[in-house]
């Protein structure tokens, strides 16, 4: 690692606005945000007309491995990962074997360790004989729950183990919100359908609010912290509007780029689990970002073969890759005037900290880590499947051209990410998390969790 490195006259994205600032990196860490521009560094990067934002974290990912590697493996998704600007990531339990256990988040933690090039956290996942587990596991940033759309033990439907679960435990609660008996009675109403666009009204709204309003109640009358994750129907924000310092939600690309009207175009390639709604859900879904009601922007990468998405539906799985595209997503929508770039930054790098309590993480602040990404925020490029990171080797998006590109992505102080090229070859490091400093609203003048500053 070079030990200090000077990031001269870059549009610095801050939580308090955007300026012209010059970043000093001393050993991992930010050790100023005013240097002089003539202070003595090691390496000096002119970055004169170019925007550097803190690196993103991805709350919601899966990585495939163990298990599932011919997807997807930790060193290809950590790859994609700083190819967008992705600093660290979150990912979901339902690896094979699944992540339920300490020992088994240990083994998970023990692969990242020698693979990963971006910092890495796992959830622990919950079933419905699992609460000794969930009660004492340590170094996670909380616990999922499947409430419909999962198989095998992942999936916890059932009141009386829910209700221990939201009880007993004291990590904050994800949860994947769709009712079972809802997605099931709809599919065997339209049992025998080979089309994909009715995959949206097997996975309907009902399903979404259903098990959305459920976990609300959960969180609510336990007193526990919640996040919704992937919040996809208009109808749910009125009941994440009541926060009430517990419930904290987030929006994917997915949900707020398409609607039912594209599955004539692209098939069960944006087949997802919630489902695509219409068009009117994904333009409230936005708005209700913009003002707050949603605090958290994530993936939920969940990478198949091409071959394996493009089988008849409904032999063709639920999920898609998006890490390494919606950065510049937001960033495109920035260029056109519907976001800022403050906004992209709190939802991807200042919410997601803050809901998970991740220590030194999400800021451009003194003694946070150097976990930065710069942008040309007028770069056009063209999303091309061949040239994308992900072991998977295509995008939704492909053949769409956006405004505003990570051009070099810095993971703890090392370049990770140089102009198309990943550089990077060394592991990143895991992620340390303080449940008493997780939640959106635990520190109301803004400062996020910082761990040289405990």
């Amino acid at each position: 690692m070079v030990r200090r490195q000077l990031i001269r006259s870059a549009k610095v994205v801050f939580p308090t606005g955007v300026a012209e600032a010059n970043v000093l990196i001393e050993n991992g860490t930010i050790a100023s945000v005013d240097a002089p521009p003539t202070t003595s560094a090691d390496q000096i990067i002119d970055a004169a007309g170019l925007v550097l934002f803190p690196g993103l974290i991805d709350d919601q990912v899966h990585f495939r491995e163990p298990g599932l590697t011919h997807k997807e493996d930790l060193k290809t998704a950590s790859q994609a990962c700083v190819a967008g600007g992705v600093t660290s990531f979150l990912e979901m339990p339902n690896t094979k074997p699944a992540a339920t256990t300490q020992e088994r988040i240990e083994e998970k933690y023990a692969i990242a360790s020698a693979k990963s090039i971006a910092n890495y956290g796992f959830y622990i996942g919950a079933t419905s004989e699992n609460i000794e587990e969930l009660k004492k596991a340590t170094g996670v940033p909380g616990i999922k729950i499947f409430i419909g759309s999962s198989t095998g033990d992942l999936l916890v439907d059932d009141q009386d183990a829910l209700e221990r679960i939201f009880a007993e435990t004291t990590l904050p609660i994800c949860a994947h919100c769709e009712d079972e008996s809802t997605v099931r009675a709809n599919a065997e109403r339209l049992k025998g359908t080979d089309r994909v666009r009715d995959h949206s009204l097997i996975r309907d709204h009902q399903a979404a609010i259903i098990a959305t309003r459920r976990a609300l109640d959960l969180a609510y009358r336990h007193r526990h912290r919640f996040h919704v994750l992937h919040v996809s129907t208009a109808a749910e924000l009125e009941c994440i509007r009541d926060h009430r310092q517990l419930i904290t939600a987030e929006l994917c690309p997915h949900h707020w780029e398409f609607c039912v009207e594209d599955y004539q175009q692209l098939g069960s390639l944006i087949q997802m689990n919630p489902s695509i709604k219409n068009r009117e859900d994904t333009v409230a879904l936005w708005q209700a970002l913009r003002d707050g009601v949603l605090q958290v922007v994530a993936t939920d990468h969940a990478p198949h073969t091409l071959e394996e998405k493009q089988k008849p539906y409904p032999a063709s799985p639920s999920g898609l890759p998006a890490v390494e595209n919606y950065f510049a997503l937001l960033l495109d929508r920035a260029s056109r005037g519907l976001c800022t770039w403050e906004e992209i930054a709190r939802w991807t790098s200042d919410a997601p900290a803050r809901v998970w309590g991740i220590l030194g993480k999400g800021r451009i602040e003194v003694g946070y880590d150097a976990d930065l990404v710069l942008v040309d925020p007028n770069l056009a490029k063209t999303i091309r499947n061949e040239e994308q990171f992900t072991k998977s080797k295509w995008s939704p998006w492909a053949g769409r051209t956006l405004r505003g590109w990570p051009v070099k992505t810095w993971v703890g102080g090392e370049l990770a990410f140089d102009t198309g090229r990943v550089v990077r070859t060394e592991p990143a490091k895991r992620l340390a998390f303080d449940p008493s400093l997780g939640g959106y609203w635990n520190t109301p003048d803004g400062v996020g969790p910082n761990s040289h500053k405990q």
